[in-house]
């Protein structure tokens, strides 16, 4: 079963956010809980953690701006 990497709201102003970098490669194993990717934010960037442990599937590249709450990845 897939877990969906979500952008996360890190405020309460926060409508979008940056993929500044993914710290994993896509088709990589991640861990539960090791930084997956650098959010970028109108205010701060953050190291976001993986939500589950598997094959990390990028969808949304690293330089691009997505809404709260799209799926950028996937995690098989």
């Amino acid at each position: 079963m897939s877990v969906e990497v979500l952008l996360p709201k890190l405020g309460f102003s926060m409508d979008e956010g940056t993929v500044v970098e993914w710290l994993a490669a896509d088709g990589a194993k991640v861990a539960e809980g090791a930084p997956l990717f650098v959010l970028e934010s109108d205010k701060s960037s953050n190291e976001i953690e993986s939500p589950a442990s598997g094959v990390l599937k990028i969808i949304g590249a690293a330089g691009e701006t997505f809404p709260v709450g799209a799926v950028i990845g996937l995690i098989e």
